[in-house]
């Protein structure tokens, strides 16, 4: 298994399966939640592609859902904030 925390964005290697106590070694944050989990989608009904799936209502914490899948894909580096964005934008030339 390789997956990314949803909170810090380090690697997590190891098990085949993520258990519902296992948490992240850098930020001490559940991995068997919703926010890490491959069926998560803001855009679906409950936040899931996962019809069959409960409601949960926090996606950070740890749950006992058993449609959970690790989320494989990469995690995206932070956007730059909007001060910097605008400081870019109309940055005087010399």
């Amino acid at each position: 298994m390789l997956m990314n925390c949803f909170h810090c964005g380090r690697e997590v290697e190891g098990k085949e399966r993520v258990g519902f106590r296992d948490r992240c070694a850098a930020c001490d944050r559940p991995l068997h939640a919703c926010l890490n989990c491959d069926f998560y989608d803001r855009s679906y009904n409950n936040e899931c592609r996962e019809t069959e799936a409960g409601c949960i209502v926090d996606k950070d914490r740890t749950n006992f859902c058993d449609f959970f899948a690790p989320q494989r894909a990469a995690i995206k580096p932070p956007a730059p904030d909007a001060r910097g964005k605008l400081e870019a934008l109309f940055k005087r030339k010399s």
